[in-house]
């Protein structure tokens, strides 16, 4: 794996692929920088090492180049997180761009503007990326939430560099993190999934059933698996046209000695609202027109112990809705119970967007070991997939 600490800087003019795909307010000011601020330590090492900087990102997903997916939007924030003046070209390609690029000085920066503002970039057009390429002296990806798409920017570049491309820090902890979740991690390990839907997770489970001690699966995707066995969800939320496969997967896991575990007990409620009427019920027996909202507290105390018993710890999705207060404390008791169990020593990689948000939401980023950057790209990884911006880096 080609990494920063392979190169110096001196002089050099750094490409650097970035995801500064950040929220933005109406007033369009950023109103998360975690993106950009992961982005700091690989830039600044270009910097103290005497070498320049240009940043290529892409910002939503414009059609035509509207004013309020410009890069320039993000100039102010990222200038207080680098310490540094940042100069902005209004194009990512061109005289201009070229001329700005040439004209860098070690210890500069250089924003590009938005790369999707060229339809070229998501279609991997080989020119488009030549063009980018002709900008810098060594191509470096650090931006994980797009190494799944082989665009111009994040896979295609790399030709151009033969022997002058790497993986930036944040990049490099990613692949370090997964890797020990899919293949290095100290045993037992333990992949918590959560979330609405054993559609959207099916690739992985079957995926990480080889590598896993255990696996619990919470959330909305339970119901399915609690109804296929025989049980009564009432209204809860369930996948019918899964529950064989469902089914499937407890005795493909029972066969690989993978111990699941499924909640016992959960928060149901009359209605989906923070003021609705709420009762503890056994997961198989929930009354007609009541739906489970979160684990209940016996399935806490079961998921905390399986938790603490284990060394490398997979988050992906929360265990309840926990956008609605009333019912958050599943997924926050998780938060503490892995919050501890890093504290003791395991490693715990979270990863996916509701699960990162639930995160940030209730303080555990600083608990954990690593909390991962790109929801897609992380999904993609887990199921196996080979990244086009990750290989494109280790041909």
């Amino acid at each position: 794996m080609s990494t920063l600490k392979e190169f110096n800087f001196k002089n050099q003019k750094a490409l650097i692929r970035v995801d500064f795909n950040v929220p933005l307010d109406e007033h369009l000011k950023v109103t998360d920088d975690t993106r950009i601020q992961s982005a700091k330590k690989t830039i600044l090492k270009v910097l103290e090492d005497g070498g320049s900087c240009i940043l290529m990102s892409h910002l939503g997903r414009p059609k035509a180049n509207e004013p309020e997916f410009s890069l320039k939007n993000i100039v102010s924030t990222l200038e207080d997180i680098l310490g540094v003046s940042v100069l902005f070209s209004t194009n990512c390609v061109g005289t201009e761009t070229v001329q700005m690029a040439k004209e860098l000085r070690p210890g500069q920066v250089l924003l590009l503007e938005n790369l999707r503002y060229h339809s070229e970039e998501k279609e991997g057009s080989v020119s488009f990326a030549k063009a980018l390429s002709e900008l810098g002296d060594i191509y470096i990806n650090d931006a994980f939430g797009t190494a799944h798409r082989a665009h111009a920017s994040t896979s295609v570049i790399a030709q151009f560099f033969p022997l002058k491309k790497c993986f930036g820090f944040l990049l490099e902890q990613e692949i370090i993190s997964i890797d020990k979740v899919m293949t290095s991690g100290e045993k037992p390990v333990l992949a918590i999934l959560g979330g609405a839907k054993v559609s959207s997770k099916i690739t992985i489970i079957e995926n990480i059933l080889d590598k896993v001690d255990h696996l619990i699966i919470g959330g909305g995707m339970s119901f399915t698996f609690i109804k296929a066995q025989g049980g009564s969800i009432g209204d809860s939320i369930c996948e019918d046209d899964k529950m064989e496969l469902a089914l499937e997967i407890l005795k493909s896991a029972k066969e690989k000695s993978v111990q699941v575990h499924l909640p016992v007990d959960v928060l149901a409620a009359d209605d989906f609202s923070n003021s609705a009427n709420t009762q503890v019920v056994d997961i198989a027996s929930i009354p007609t027109n009541w739906q489970g909202l979160d684990c209940g507290p016996k399935t806490k105390a079961i998921f905390h112990d399986v938790v603490q018993q284990c060394k490398t710890i997979l988050w992906n999705g929360p265990l309840g809705v926990f956008e609605l207060d009333t019912f958050s404390t599943g997924t926050k008791a998780l938060g503490d119970s892995i919050a501890e169990a890093t504290k003791n020593g395991a490693f715990s990689l979270v990863g996916g967007g509701d699960s990162v948000a639930a995160v940030k939401q209730f303080g555990f980023e600083n608990k954990v070991s690593y909390v991962s950057t790109g929801g897609g790209a992380m999904l993609e990884s887990l199921e196996g997939k080979t990244l086009p911006g990750i290989a494109a880096i280790n041909e």
